[in-house]
């Protein structure tokens, strides 16, 4: 798993997926990435947000450490919301 040579750890993933499959958190994640656009997901500062948004939507506390695997991880894989074929990619990577 590409995330893994990031140091997320598969329990937190398969954690946080288990807490998606909640019909209300992931309409608000939804909403808050509604509009992100690949030079959002480009920029540390608007991820770090993002990330801390959704662990409080999520219920969810990471550690600065983790915070930082998570956007360095985000930006890394350059991610563009409108191609579907990297989003394609990241469904594999967390199915």
């Amino acid at each position: 798993m590409s995330y893994q040579k990031y140091g997320i750890s598969p329990q937190l993933v398969e954690r946080i997926k288990t807490k998606m499959k909640n019909p209300a958190a992931k309409e608000r994640v939804k909403l808050l990435v509604d509009g992100v656009t690949k030079s959002d997901l480009q920029n540390s500062a608007k991820v770090r947000r993002l990330v801390k948004s959704s662990a409080a939507i999520l219920n969810e506390k990471f550690s600065p450490a983790d915070e930082e695997r998570f956007v360095k991880f985000v930006v890394d894989q350059k991610i563009d919301p409108n191609n579907t074929l990297h989003l394609i990619k990241l469904w594999g990577m967390f199915r």
